[in-house]
């Protein structure tokens, strides 16, 4: 958080500091539409500990693996809450602010190799750090992953205490994409946003089945600065915190909800070598400078809303569930500070909002099972499914 902005509203996102300002103004977006029908959350499992992140791995197994930010792995089996982690790493993870262990992909071929990737913070000799880094489950326990097995792939200087992203997930191309915040403060002061010799502010694309010399990876061909131009890791940049991402099942687009400044929450389709214009830009609105700015090359969010209805947005998943009909192929995301869960439907030339249901929680993510069928995580500590009244 910038100290100098002494009236800017503080967001607590699982003890994250979402830094996003109370400021209202009018939406430049059209209002939500007439409410989809009225959904429900059904309790799955609680007593977690400020959970963050929920994924479910391919391996026909049912199971769900929830991220407690201070450094643990629990799994949910048959609808229980097992007792022993799946893994625990806080001895290395920087717990603090929004800092913590942030994000966790399995990979594509996780039942046949058991490797899968943790984005998490720590302090190396003073300096704050988010590492990428790859974790093996043990041979003899599905449930146990190997504590030893850590391969760090990528590390990532921190400036600030700040916006660290925090999202992996695996593309249907089969590589690993990584979001990674501006690195904080407010405002983006270093302008690494708009830096291409930067990590920060970023969606990174690398290939983990490889690697390339000196690096613990490789980097696909066609990577838009794999010749040159910028870092040959970038995908995408001028992003503030893309806190949560997501591919469409079945599909390629990639969704990505990014937490904005003062004013504005957005979504973006995330696409190779986009510029996505913070922080020339806040939404679709100019932020430096306040007025007067070009959004010539830049590409705007498809959907915003203003502080009025929210503060720190969640982003989710595309729906291919098949309980609640009336929401297939809509995106779903809600706002960590207002509770509410939306709809966004692609029609001619727009995108449509919609109120599906006010929830009065706290939501820091959601999750997606083999069916298709939408969770979300209630910091507080549960995670409850998505089902129509």
């Amino acid at each position: 958080m910038n100290p100098q902005r002494a009236m800017k509203c503080v967001v607590l996102l699982a003890g994250l500091l979402l830094t996003a300002g109370c400021g209202g103004g009018q939406s430049s977006a059209p209002p939500p539409t007439t409410p989809d029908p009225v959904l429900r959350l059904s309790p799955v499992v609680s007593g977690l500990n400020a959970p963050v992140d929920l994924q479910v791995p391919d391996d026909q197994s049912g199971r769900m693996f929830v991220v407690e930010e201070a450094g643990t792995i629990r799994v949910v089996q048959n609808g229980a809450l097992l007792t022993t982690a799946f893994l625990d790493i806080q001895s290395k993870v920087n717990y603090s602010g929004e800092m913590g262990l942030l994000g966790l992909a399995f990979h594509p071929n996780y039942a046949g190799n058991g490797k899968f990737y943790l984005n998490y913070n720590r302090l190396a000799g003073g300096q704050a750090q988010t590492v990428i880094v790859e974790y093996q489950v043990s041979p003899g326990n599905a449930n146990l992953a190997n504590p030893a097995s850590e391969r760090v792939l990528l590390t990532v200087d921190q400036p600030y205490t700040n916006h660290k992203g925090g999202q992996l997930a695996f593309g249907p191309d089969g590589y690993l994409y990584i979001g990674l915040g501006d690195g904080g403060s407010g405002g983006d002061p270093l302008g690494n946003g708009q830096s291409l010799q930067t990590w920060l502010g970023k969606m990174l694309r690398i290939d983990v089945d490889h690697t390339s010399p000196g690096l613990q990876y490789a980097i696909p061909a066609d990577n838009p600065y794999a010749g040159g131009g910028g870092l040959p890791e970038i995908w995408a940049y001028g992003l503030r915190n893309p806190w949560r991402f997501s591919f469409e099942r079945g599909g390629t687009r990639l969704f990505c909800a990014d937490v904005g400044q003062d004013k504005y929450e957005e979504i973006d389709l995330v696409v190779k070598g986009g510029n996505f214009g913070w922080n020339t830009m806040e939404g679709s609105h100019c932020y430096s400078p306040a007025s007067g700015c070009s959004s010539s090359g830049l590409i705007l969010p498809i959907q915003e809303y203003d502080h009025s209805e929210g503060n720190a947005v969640i982003g989710g998943y595309v729906y291919k569930g098949s309980a609640i009909a009336s929401l297939r192929n809509a995106y779903l995301f809600t706002d960590f500070s207002s509770g509410k869960i939306w709809s966004l439907k692609e029609g001619p030339g727009t995108w449509t909002r919609a109120l599906v249901l006010s929830t009065g929680r706290n939501l820091s993510s959601f999750g997606q099972d083999a069916a298709g069928e939408l969770y979300v995580v209630d910091y507080a500590g549960s995670i409850l499914k998505l089902t129509a009244q």
